[in-house]
């Protein structure tokens, strides 16, 4: 049976990183927030949730962004836009 969850992930650390890179920075601490708390290490975003961590462009991603998690039996996780 699949466990579903809603993280509200902080991406204020993105903003350490060169102006550039910030939205990719973004997407790997999606990753690593996902990683942590689902235990597991295969993730999957959804495109939605992707379009909208790079809506603003590489610069400007946004400070936080409502995740619902789903992880699968056979342990991999998908991330969807939660609204």
């Amino acid at each position: 049976m699949p466990e579903e969850r809603i993280y509200v992930i902080p991406l204020r650390e993105a903003k350490k990183v060169p102006r550039q890179k910030r939205t990719s920075r973004a997407v790997k601490i999606v990753h690593k927030f996902l990683r942590r708390h689902m235990k597991s290490e295969k993730i999957k975003l959804d495109q939605a949730l992707n379009r909208k961590l790079w809506e603003r462009g590489a610069k400007h991603p946004r400070p936080r962004i409502r995740v619902r998690a789903v992880k699968q039996d056979d342990g991999s996780v998908e991330a969807f836009l939660a609204e």
